[in-house]
């Protein structure tokens, strides 16, 4: 056996292994709902039918080969104008199509079909991360009687049918959540429709998987999946009042080096100024998308940044990410205590965004698109106000 085919049977080897990993978190072959388990069970179908077709047609091709190669023989009867079997091999493959396109038209009718979602949660996508806007609704369990805006990890619960309504405020991005369902375009000034369903709690992975400027790896995002009950949970604890820090601590100075810093593009509901007027954010005057993600309830989440780095330090990761079915909701809800934050990265994000992301092209030039930034900027914050908004925003959850 030459170098050359030993190198290659290795290689092979090692992509096949690579494949066949358990550890797959966007794996299509381990689907999670309905919807993925349609799209799997018809990618099943096409590949034995491919398989087929392919062994029937190497078989021919190898007998071919070696009965006909070149021993100087005379040039063989040629087929060319025989109608019968040209009849025969067109009407093979196209008997194979029709078999193909039935299945494969019936599930696309499936899959767009939103009649009996019983849930309406909007996605938005922007460079480069995800918006989630759960409108006020008597879906969603016992209904949403306001609005609730997060960002990178969507809530959803279990066996219950969710309508996901797509679009975008910047370029073309593409929602995927492999073991949920399809890909869906989320294109600007359109809104596309996709319908989630998950059979058990868990934590789904997903990201966009279209193109979409500097940072297209590092838009990511996860459905939570939880039972009714935590979902409830989840909800109230969304729509509670704002509590402002403790006097006199290092959170409450956290506060106000939040609304001086941050609070132009990202939004707290509930935050007030001196004269206890509500703090409104306008990202619209310095954000290239006009949008910047809700940090409310920040804690609540396990992601930051698009779903690009953890919140949750290495050590308490795994007690969420690899918590059972029953339990991993009770583990998510318990949100990101100061013993499990991952200060590491979080401090990282807040001394120099741009250095853990790439959002400009030009790292040092803070005004790429007339004037406005496309993803978050070097804020150049001190050490000490650093600390203040680590402490501020443990307290968002």
């Amino acid at each position: 056996m030459s170098r050359r085919v030993r190198i290659g049977l290795v290689l092979g080897l090692g992509a096949l292994a690579a494949g066949c990993a358990e550890d797959a978190p966007q794996d299509m072959w381990q689907p999670a709902g309905p919807n993925a388990q349609s799209i799997a069970d018809l990618s099943w179908l096409v590949f034995v039918l491919a398989g087929i077709v392919g062994v029937i047609v190497l078989t021919f091709v190898a007998i071919i080969v070696v009965k006909f190669r070149d021993r100087g023989q005379a040039i063989p009867d040629q087929v060319h104008g025989k109608p019968t079997l040209e009849i025969v091999l067109t009407i093979i493959p196209a008997l194979i199509l029709i078999g193909v396109a039935i299945p494969t038209v019936g599930t696309l009718m499936a899959l767009n079909d939103t009649s009996d979602t019983e849930c309406v949660i909007n996605v938005t996508g922007q460079q480069w991360w995800w918006e989630i806007d759960y409108p006020t609704q008597e879906g969603c369990g016992s209904g949403i009687s306001e609005p609730i805006i997060t960002s990178g990890q969507m809530v959803i619960p279990i066996n219950t049918p969710v309508l996901v309504r797509g679009t975008s405020r910047d370029v073309i991005h593409s929602w995927w959540i492999p073991r949920l369902n399809g890909k869906r375009d989320m294109v600007p000034g359109r809104v596309h429709t996709n319908k989630l369903e998950a059979d058990e709690p868990g934590i789904y992975a997903g990201q966009c998987t279209e193109f979409c400027g500097l940072s297209h790896a590092n838009m990511r995002m996860e459905v939570i999946a939880m039972t009714p009950e935590d979902f409830e949970a989840w909800k109230a604890n969304q729509i509670k009042p704002y509590e402002a820090p403790a006097p006199d601590t290092l959170a409450a100075a956290g506060e106000q080096t939040y609304i001086a810093q941050c609070s132009r593009c990202h939004q707290v509901n509930g935050l007030e100024d001196a004269d206890g007027d509500p703090i409104i954010s306008r990202p619209d005057l310095s954000v290239y998308s006009g949008a910047a993600p809700n940090l409310s309830w920040l804690m609540t989440r396990n992601t930051f940044a698009g779903a690009s780095f953890d919140l949750l330090s290495p050590a308490c990761r795994p007690e969420v990410w690899q918590a059972p079915p029953e339990t991993v909701g009770q583990e998510y809800l318990k949100g990101v205590t100061p013993e499990c934050l991952n200060s590491v990265q979080l401090r990282e994000w807040l001394r120099n965004a741009p250095a853990m992301k790439p959002m400009y092209t030009d790292p040092e030039k803070l005004e790429p698109t007339d004037g406005l930034v496309r993803g978050m900027p070097n804020l150049a914050l001190s050490e000490d106000q650093i600390d203040e908004l680590v402490a501020y925003l443990l307290e968002r959850k």
